[in-house]
């Protein structure tokens, strides 16, 4: 006769991190140079751009690297340049950083079961998992989850999704890479504030996770969640026109950021279960200096807290979705914290948090 007897409840395996690495591009540019390029290009046509040529001196930005020689961005282009640049410096940068984050896991890339690509930059059908696949060695049943629109935020959101599809399949190997091209939006015909702080701000990177539920690890992802405030789709974006993507910052982020963002993510927390007291350090994206600045003022911490978020945002600029993690895999270097959460705005207007215990 077989037992009836309900077995003792089981806690549910958290998603762990078990790898995380990065990628550049070959091609740097210093600020200083970037400037002088944008003055060469913009100020004998732009009344406007000594004012707003400041930008490339308070985004807090020394360094960024890009996927093509900078003479390159200077040459009239419209949607197939810029896609055929996508496509090619997105897929040297999903291979770098995924070939790196499997070899930090002890893995191949034939033992991934799931593969989460998330990038807003370009647009690519086949996506970009499904163009690599060959040279990375997927297997044929792999499940791809393409992931466009999530912009800043998509290195939080799309690590929360990952940790979402390992528990879903307890032991499958889940292979999450970010992965953003955002020089191929620099625009020569756009004489706009906006484009010439998109021009000092942004550059290319890529980032990828392995993760697993139940295995041990880097550190276990304890819960996740978004907050979208309505009326904010001026604040940033993509405008789409017969040229390539425009950037939209209708509304200036830093303010917006400093009154709003702490109590969404108090919010995220509360329903999370997550006492603030118990948190020993925020990583999070950084946006420009401002932003960061906004993100301690907002948040409660003192000032220089996000000291990562500013080596980062010093050294590649913002890179979109994947700069977050650049920031992680510093803060993992120095000696994770007990619990860390991460946090990051992006197009909608919205704010993904995240948090993480230390693997034991």
């Amino acid at each position: 006769m077989s037992d009836t007897r309900s077995e003792p409840h089981k806690a549910p395996r958290r998603a762990t991190i078990i790898s995380l690495a990065t990628a550049i591009p070959p091609h740097r540019l210093t600020q200083t140079h970037a400037a002088d390029v944008a003055r060469d290009a913009f100020a004998h046509r732009f009344p406007d751009f000594g004012r707003i040529s400041r930008v490339f001196r308070t985004t807090g930005i020394e360094s960024r690297h890009v996927i093509k020689p900078i003479d390159w961005y200077l040459k009239p282009m419209g949607w197939p340049e810029r896609t055929a640049a996508y496509l090619e410096g997105a897929q040297e940068l999903f291979i770098a950083a995924a070939q790196k984050a499997l070899a930090a896991a002890g893995c191949q890339a034939s033992d991934v079961d799931t593969v989460v690509t998330i990038s807003s930059t370009g647009i690519a059908t086949p996506s970009l998992e499904a163009r690599v696949a060959g040279r990375m060695g997927f297997r044929t049943d792999v499940e791809r989850v393409p992931v466009f629109g999530l912009g800043c935020a998509g290195g939080v959101t799309g690590l929360a999704l990952a940790g979402r599809l390992a528990c879903a399949k307890p032991g499958s190997t889940v292979l999450m890479v970010a992965v953003e091209v955002c020089s191929t939006a620099f625009r020569l015909d756009h004489l706009t504030k906006a484009n010439m702080v998109a021009t000092a701000l942004f550059g290319d990177g890529a980032a990828a996770c392995v993760v697993r539920a139940g295995d041990s690890g880097i550190a276990e992802i304890e819960g996740a969640g978004e907050h979208m405030w309505p009326d904010t789709l001026d604040i940033m974006g993509w405008n789409v026109d017969d040229h390539g993507l425009g950037v939209i910052f209708d509304r200036d982020i830093p303010p917006f950021a400093h009154q709003n963002v702490g109590t969404a993510v108090e919010g995220i927390l509360g329903r999370l279960g997550i006492a603030r007291c118990s948190i020993d350090r925020f990583t999070c994206h950084p946006g420009g200096a401002k932003v960061i600045t906004a993100l301690e003022q907002t948040l409660h911490l003192q000032q220089g807290a996000l000291d990562h978020e500013r080596a980062v945002l010093s050294d590649f600029g913002n890179m979109s979705a994947p700069t977050v993690l650049f920031v992680l895999d510093r803060v993992i270097a120095a000696g994770l914290p007990k619990r860390t959460v991460m946090t990051a705005m992006g197009p909608g207007f919205s704010c993904g948090v995240l948090s993480l215990a230390r693997a034991a």
